[in-house]
């Protein structure tokens, strides 16, 4: 279905969904846009760089719908906005920003060191006793 159709069964807007396309909270929903008249002649890539997300017509299945419905779910009841969601997601598939992210928490007090700090100290601790030997 097009996007019009899904925004309303999904009881939001198609601008909505296009921002949260935008954001990276939507699955592929694009079909591939026909060849431009002369293209492949001058060997560049299009204005989308070749991904394929700018031409055609996005189409929305049940998996779309289903994921488009769980990040609206996760909104309300964690009472965030999409930007947030998308922010979350980052920090799940990234790890050099979750690093950071997660030393923010620990600065802050909000999260607590890791306890392989703990298992540092036993270890120094048993090789100073090996050394005395």
């Amino acid at each position: 279905m097009r996007i019009t159709e899904a925004a309303r069964r999904l009881g939001t807007s198609p601008r909505m969904l296009r921002y949260r396309e935008t954001l990276g909270l939507l699955p592929a929903t694009r079909d591939p846009a026909p060849p431009a008249p002369g293209a492949g002649r001058s060997g560049g890539t299009g204005r989308n760089g070749g991904t394929g997300r700018g031409g055609g017509h996005r189409r929305f299945g049940d998996a779309e719908l289903r994921a488009v419905a769980l990040a609206l779910a996760l909104e309300k009841r964690y009472d965030i906005g999409p930007a947030e969601l998308a922010f979350g997601l980052r920090v799940l598939a990234e790890p050099q920003v979750q690093a950071h992210v997660r030393e923010l928490g620990e600065r802050i007090g909000r999260l607590s060191a890791p306890p392989a700090r703990a298992l540092d100290f036993e270890k120094e601790k048993a090789l100073r006793l090996l050394r005395r030997r």
